[in-house]
């Protein structure tokens, strides 16, 4: 039987021999969650799962529990106009905006370029423990979400990555998602090349063709446990550790006391304005869809 702890959870792992580092994740229940708060449309439901899938595999490895991992994607004429997903302290969220009428003339199966046309991904870290901010951008080339990530690391960070996703839609209407996410880490300068400039290291090219094997169903499948996963690929190298286990919840930061605060910024008349005919100001929040209504004549100090 799966264990529980391996659905909505990220496994972490490094293989020091070959120095290289990998994450796998498994997402249920909570990409049900966010999906479900949107009536997405299969394609765009994709779209979604798979860039949650992403945004879990790179947020997870970040060391700063406070710090957030923010994944764009945008474009000026495409189907979809905005993509944004992001993670903090193992929450997830995200949400698509897109053009329902050019989704309607695309094809049933939509490309990535159908969808975003000359688009762009940008990634961006967020370090609160050092306020410091990185951010790359790539255009989403390749036919996947994975492998416009994957140049992002190579172009932006110049380290070589291998990410793949799987996602699975049930009879019941339920989703699961898995991820493989893994890099070839720099080992220093001193009297030697650094290895994440070779992207043809001879390390790295048998863990990414090890990699490479691990099949989108596998990924998806919630009855292979995350550390089945990774013996699978791994089983003959000689020392593979094991990395504590991130918990993934589905974390929307909207709070109506916020919102309020912000609209008491406005002046009376404005605030009025921006009212509905009951005297409320509707504040929505794309990443939950909910609506939070607030009367014009509150004011929160």
């Amino acid at each position: 039987m799966t264990n529980p702890t391996d659905i909505d959870e990220a496994l972490g792992f490094t293989l020091p021999a070959r120095h290289a580092r990998g994450r796998v994740v498994r997402l249920g229940p909570v990409l049900d969650e966010i999906l479900d708060a949107h009536a997405y449309p299969p394609s765009i439901e994709a779209l979604l799962a798979e860039a949650l899938t992403l945004t879990a595999l790179i947020g997870s490895t970040l060391k700063d529990p406070s710090g957030q991992l923010t994944l764009q994607a945008q474009t000026q004429a495409g189907v979809v106009t905005l993509l944004v997903c992001d993670y903090r302290g193992g929450e997830l969220r995200g949400y698509v905006q897109y053009d329902a009428d050019k989704l309607a003339e695309a094809p049933q199966d939509p490309t990535l370029f159908a969808l975003f046309g000359e688009g762009y991904l940008a990634i961006t870290f967020d370090l609160a423990n050092t306020n410091e901010r990185y951010q790359g951008i790539v255009p989403l080339d390749g036919e996947t979400l994975a492998e416009a990530a994957q140049s992002y690391f190579v172009q932006s960070e110049q380290i070589p990555t291998l990410i793949n996703f799987g996602v699975k839609r049930g009879a019941d209407g339920r989703h699961v998602a898995g991820g493989l996410f893994l890099q070839h880490l720099p080992e220093g300068e001193d009297g030697r090349e650094r290895l994440h400039t070779r992207l043809d290291h001879p390390e790295w090219e048998h863990v990414a063709i090890l990699g490479a094997t691990m099949g989108a169903d596998e990924l998806a499948d919630r009855d292979l446990p995350l550390e089945t996963l990774i013996w699978r690929l791994f089983n003959e190298e000689d020392e593979v550790r094991v990395l504590a286990r991130t918990q993934l919840a589905k974390g929307c930061r909207c709070d109506a006391d916020y919102i309020a605060s912000v609209l008491a910024k406005f002046t009376p008349a404005d605030r009025a304005e921006m009212a509905d005919e009951q005297g409320l100001i509707q504040v929505g929040c794309a990443f939950c869809a909910k609506s939070f209504p607030v009367p014009a004549g509150d004011s929160v100090q």
